[in-house]
């Protein structure tokens, strides 16, 4: 399956700036990419690329006052098949997690466990097996949070989201990552692309969407509680403790956001025409 991507976005700064993208497709995921555009850069400024500790790709831009845009696009190799689960993955003690997986059982910024912890072990401690945890945890979120694009808040922190009850994708994530990591499984966050593939078509506009990854058993699965249900060709551009650690634009000075749209979708063959 060939999936096709980008995003063009622009921005409109009151001052020349330096700027921080991350909307590259992750560097674990780029053998899968068939082929990709430069991107590109309106007005054409100086910008270089490096990868962070956690393999995401950043970009850093020197941008003058006004308007800047940034448009990239590809194509990208899926095998087509639904995110993985393994309903027999364990639990595992801290004392025996690898040392790569602790940062992400510690508090973050929008993920405080330590407010959290009481609700968490009341609600789901009694739950045994590391895979009906986890997915337990989804099912709360995914019934408890009513999404809502109007009221989204940059600022919403998953202590939030649960007592205000409503949320967008990111939202859903942090207030799962913050259980799990409450009942001692690491859980990192996740930004992406994500296409209705093997679903009915969201009328709503093209958006990044954000997930997590636990750690269970011996390795990282895919849990998504915005969507809670197994999907079709994840595109992954980052990873991080929380959506602080993977900000799509930081400009180091005030910005509008003036253009957004992202595409994500399917490249369906050509029908053939039997004579």
């Amino acid at each position: 399956m060939q999936i096709r991507y980008g995003f063009d976005i622009a921005l409109e700064l009151a001052q020349p700036a330096a700027i921080l993208a991350m909307m590259d497709v992750h560097s674990d995921c780029r053998h899968c990419i068939a082929e990709e555009t430069e991107l590109e850069l309106s007005p054409a400024i100086a910008a270089d690329r490096f990868i962070d500790s956690r393999g995401n790709i950043v970009r850093r831009l020197s941008a003058p006052a006004g308007s800047v845009s940034l448009r990239l696009g590809g194509v990208f190799r899926s095998d087509g098949r639904e995110d993985e689960a393994d309903l027999t993955a364990k639990l595992v003690a801290p004392s025996d997690l690898p040392p790569e997986t602790l940062p992400f059982l510690r508090p973050s910024r929008y993920c405080e466990t330590d407010l959290l912890s009481d609700f968490a072990w009341a609600n789901f401690g009694a739950i045994s097996g590391g895979w009906a945890r986890v997915q337990a945890i989804c099912d709360f979120v995914h019934q408890r949070l009513r999404f809502s694009y109007p009221e989204a808040r940059p600022t919403r922190t998953a202590s939030e989201a649960l007592a205000e009850g409503v949320g967008v994708c990111r939202d859903f994530t942090h207030l799962a990552i913050a259980l799990c990591r409450c009942l001692n499984i690491p859980a990192r966050y996740c930004n992406g692309y994500l296409g209705d593939i093997g679903v009915p078509r969201d009328p709503a506009p093209m958006d990044f969407n954000a997930w997590f990854e636990a750690f269970l058993g011996d390795r990282w699965f895919t849990f998504d509680p915005r969507h809670n249900r197994p999907r079709i060709g994840r595109i992954l551009i980052s990873r991080g403790r929380d959506a602080a650690d993977v900000a799509m634009i930081t400009s180091f000075g005030a910005h509008a956001l003036t253009r957004f749209a992202v595409v994500t979708e399917e490249i369906k063959e050509p029908a053939v025409v039997v004579a």
